[in-house]
């Protein structure tokens, strides 16, 4: 199933991504891959999103669910999870 793919561990899995985040332009301060996890090929990645006071997006929200997106494509590609 994961041919193409090499396995790795989640903890060295989230260092990779947060090295990612940091080093990608449109980082901003807090933003963090704290869990992952694999649905059917595709790596899924989660943290804090950011809302306001009253429960509404912030523009970082949006900032932070671009960044999983992009963790999801680029990941995905090289690595699967080791159970």
């Amino acid at each position: 199933m994961y041919a193409k793919t090499t396995p790795i561990d989640r903890k060295n899995l989230l260092i990779e991504a947060n090295r990612i985040i940091r080093e990608h332009d449109e980082y901003m301060h807090g933003m963090e891959a704290t869990e992952v996890e694999q649905k059917d090929g595709v790596l899924v990645f989660r943290g804090e999103f950011f809302f306001d006071q009253d429960g509404i997006p912030t523009r970082k929200t949006t900032a932070v669910f671009n960044m999983f997106k992009h963790l999801a494509v680029v990941l995905s590609e090289k690595y699967h999870l080791q159970d």
